[in-house]
């Protein structure tokens, strides 16, 4: 399906130079988690970069996620005595949450880089992981989701951020990428860019990186590739305007899996916050409207979002009890959300059915049915039957980011048409296609992430590579 017809405008000019006001060696379009890890592992290598960003302060969809990126067989793994994970194990996941239709070689490759990458961060740029084992997210088989001790996405982009400016990268925001330029041998040797006031810029580069964004802000594309989204909450940055694939359609670079992403079941409505499915995950329940249950809520979030917006209303409940509380308050995200007035307390079964507005006959029936150890009718077993007072969060079903994209060998190279690979642009993170098949349901917990920080730290490699291929044959 033909994509080219929706804005943004986005050019690709053929020329055998670039008569740009500036030269670098490897050119980053996008600075967040992908972008970043990207520039931070190039400065390691010793290889000159520019990080061009659109917005005046670098967030993305990275500030606006939870920050959690899973990885196997990391110092922080090690630090909290988590063992029996490996690279292998973690691709196993992968592909059982896809059904087996995530490109192999790129689930290899981003389970192998991501734990290297994590390790490098903290190492020799002060990204200081922890690990999330008090539960497991859907999908994983062990504890290896990451974050930084304040556990959001705001909090990695700062690191992230701090760590670029302490190596001296450069970082030029307000800096919007229009225009990539190419040779006649598809070869990139710069981009052009737009400032505030209108006035046009240049850059050259000898290797180039898209590590923008996916298209879920891109209403079009929205409605043209996942219908059943048309009319959903974007959690997502507006900034995913869809860029990389369009110029991919220019070029004639082969797009995958462009019916995946991610969704999220959770998003807090009215407040436009999310909750954290942990407290799904540890024996919280989702009610309709009608005071019932709609779906296995173990099975992952993302899934979750069509279920709920199927329901009446496209909304649902999320209920919980006092120890779940305890648990949703370690997370910032929730606790904006319960002090912008999200948390309803119901004492008992009849206050619950108010604030639901259901029978409370049904809700009776619902609770009566959570004992320990009863199988549900859709395969969920509960550990233990939820107490009062109860708890109380309206949520509905929200896109969050879009796994589809430029189609990239598992060196993060760009692919024609043909399977062959551009000479030296690359794509990752929200630019390329993911690791999460062609559907909603294929997204395993932290593969956004995953493919930022994986596909950032692969590309800087390859990127190097190129670049010192360059140099020696342009004898510099």
């Amino acid at each position: 399906m033909s994509v080219s017809s929706a804005a943004p405008a986005r050019r690709v000019r053929r020329a055998s130079r670039i008569d740009a006001e500036m030269q670098v060696g490897v050119a980053i379009v996008g600075a967040g988690a992908c972008g970043l890890t990207a520039a931070l592992m190039l400065h390691d290598a010793g290889v000159e970069c520019v990080v061009l960003e659109r917005d005046a302060v670098p967030s993305g969809s990275t500030a606006l996620s939870s920050g959690f990126i899973p990885a196997p067989g990391t110092l922080a793994q090690r630090r909290q005595g988590i063992d029996g994970d490996s690279p292998a194990r973690f691709a196993a996941d992968i592909q059982a949450k896809a059904h087996g239709r995530a490109a192999p070689a790129l689930v290899s490759a981003y389970a192998e880089a991501v734990g290297p990458a994590l390790d490098a961060l903290q190492a020799r740029h002060g990204l200081d992981w922890i690990v999330l084992d008090g539960f497991l997210y859907p999908g994983h088989s062990v504890h290896r989701m990451h974050a930084l001790r304040q556990k959001t996405g705001a909090a990695l982009m700062a690191g992230l951020q701090a760590a670029v400016e302490a190596a001296g990268i450069p970082v030029l925001t307000q800096a919007l990428v229009d225009t990539l330029w190419l040779d006649e041998s598809d070869r990139a040797i710069g981009v052009g860019y737009r400032r505030p006031d209108g006035r046009e810029e240049t850059l050259g580069c000898d290797a180039l990186l898209l590590a923008c964004n996916g298209f879920g802000g891109n209403a079009a594309m929205v409605r043209a590739l996942l219908p059943e989204m048309a009319e959903a909450a974007f959690g997502g940055h507006v900034g995913n305007d869809g860029s990389a694939i369009l110029w991919g359609e220019a070029i004639g670079a082969r797009l995958r899996d462009l019916g995946g992403y991610q969704g999220h079941g959770s998003w807090v409505t009215p407040q436009g916050a999310l909750m954290s499915w942990a407290v799904m995950m540890e024996g919280g329940v989702q009610l309709n409207r009608e005071g019932r249950r709609f779906h296995d809520e173990t099975q992952g979030y993302s899934e979750a979002a069509v279920h709920v917006l199927a329901q009446p209303g496209g909304v649902a409940w999320n209920v919980f009890d006092a120890p779940l509380l305890e648990l949703a308050r370690g997370f910032p995200d929730f606790c904006e959300a319960e002090a912008a007035g999200a948390l309803r307390r119901c004492d008992g079964m009849a206050e619950l059915a108010a604030c639901i507005g259901c029978d409370a006959a049904t809700l009776q029936s619902t609770l009566d049915g959570l004992r320990a150890g009863a199988v549900q009718g859709d395969g969920r077993v509960f550990a233990r039957p939820l107490a009062a007072p109860y708890f109380a969060v309206k949520v509905t079903g929200a896109l969050f980011h879009t796994q589809g994209g430029l189609d990239v060998g598992p060196d993060m190279r760009v692919l024609r048409q043909d399977g062959t690979p551009l000479p030296n642009l690359l794509a990752a993170g929200g630019a390329a296609g993911g690791v999460s098949g062609d559907a909603v349901w294929g997204y395993l917990s932290g593969n956004g992430l995953l493919s930022a920080v994986a596909g950032g730290y692969i590309a800087a490699h390859t990127a190097a590579a190129l670049f010192d291929e360059r140099k020696a044959s342009h004898g510099r």
